[in-house]
């Protein structure tokens, strides 16, 4: 038997007359091949599209059922990707256009609107802020207008001014420069307002600002303390 396990046929097999013993696979191993060899011939879940349409003439019937059905759920996932993804950059608008791209929007879809001047530089910054987050997040509709043509003799202390919008009701507003968020305003700050009323669901897990804030209260909170000291040992010395 030339698969037998003797010392002869291992002297046979080192001078090349019998071939190598082969070894039994193991069942996972051989399990293992066979899904690798079947994903080479059926990776439905690996094309596009356009790949799935151009190999359609080497599949058979069986194959073809399995790529209809994936084609078809291919479909109704880009259909809801689209439907989400149906804005995704800061548009501009007039005066005229407020009614329908704002207050009368699609149902349920939140709609953010800067009124700003050209000549206000933190107009302009909040503008390339809007920019960066419509492209964060596409399903959020996301606008711009000049004030003078949506809003007669508007005070530029009022600007900027940010409306957030959904079914017709305003939902948020910020108005002026402290409200919007200061002149140095961060990216991320102008995101977390617009998360904290409804407008996007960001990924940042706290208040940008947070720390900021804690250190101002501090701040005064040991002003006050060194204050009421003071206060206290100048009363010390006056009832001396």
């Amino acid at each position: 038997d030339p698969n037998e396990d003797t010392e002869w046929n291992d002297i046979l097999r080192d001078f090349g007359i019998l071939p190598p013993k082969e070894e039994p696979k193991d069942e996972i191993e051989e399990m293992v091949l066979r899904l690798q060899k079947e994903a080479m011939v059926k990776p439905y879940e690996k094309m596009t599209l356009a790949e799935l349409k151009e190999a359609e003439d080497e599949f058979d019937d069986e194959d073809m059922r399995a790529i209809e059905m994936y084609r078809e759920k291919r479909l109704q996932e880009w259909k809801v990707l689209k439907k989400k993804q149906k804005f995704g950059e800061l548009r501009e608008i007039s005066g005229n256009q407020y009614v329908n791209e704002v207050t009368n929007a699609e149902k349920d879809v939140w709609v953010i609107i800067h009124l700003y001047r050209s000549s206000i530089p933190m107009c302009l910054l909040v503008n390339q802020h809007l920019s960066l987050l419509a492209r964060k997040f596409p399903e959020t509709k996301f606008v711009k207008a000049i004030v003078n043509s949506c809003i007669d003799h508007y005070h530029d202390n009022c600007l900027p001014t940010i409306f957030v919008y959904k079914n017709g009701q305003i939902e948020g507003k910020f108005i002026g420069i402290i409200e919007c968020g200061g002149i140095n305003l961060k990216l991320e700050e102008l995101e977390w307002k617009l998360a904290e009323v409804g407008a996007i669901q960001t990924d940042l897990e706290e208040n940008p600002k947070k720390g900021i804030v804690d250190v101002m209260v501090s701040s005064i909170r040991n002003t006050s303390i060194y204050d009421d000291t003071d206060s206290s040992n100048s009363d010390n010395e006056d009832t001396k």
